[in-house]
């Protein structure tokens, strides 16, 4: 009997290491876009100073630069991170997509 209803799950060592990390930099990546998008919206509301916004855009600019630095450390792109949740489409907005 075929059971080929998906991918296959790769229980080698490597292969747990990358979706253990796949999984930690999904998490990490959304929690990134949602503080983005805070940020975005503090801004346009006048909440903040001008040297809070610089390093409000510092700190998201170092943090987006670390992220791609440990994708490329375990062998993943930004695809990579953005798990399809079936009917609910993905769970990251797809590039230039409007989250709201």
């Amino acid at each position: 009997m075929d059971r080929d209803s998906g991918p296959r799950v790769d229980i080698s060592p490597d292969g747990v290491d990358r979706g253990l990390a796949r999984l930690v930099l999904t998490v990490v990546e959304l929690l990134r876009q949602l503080l983005e998008r805070q940020a975005v919206r503090r801004v346009d509301l006048g909440d903040l100073s001008e040297a809070e916004i610089e390093r409000l855009g510092t700190t998201l600019m170092l943090l987006e630069q670390r992220m791609t630095e440990l994708r490329a450390a375990f062998g993943l792109t930004a695809a990579d991170l953005n798990l399809d949740l079936g009917p609910l489409g993905t769970l990251l907005p797809r590039d230039g997509a409007d989250p709201r």
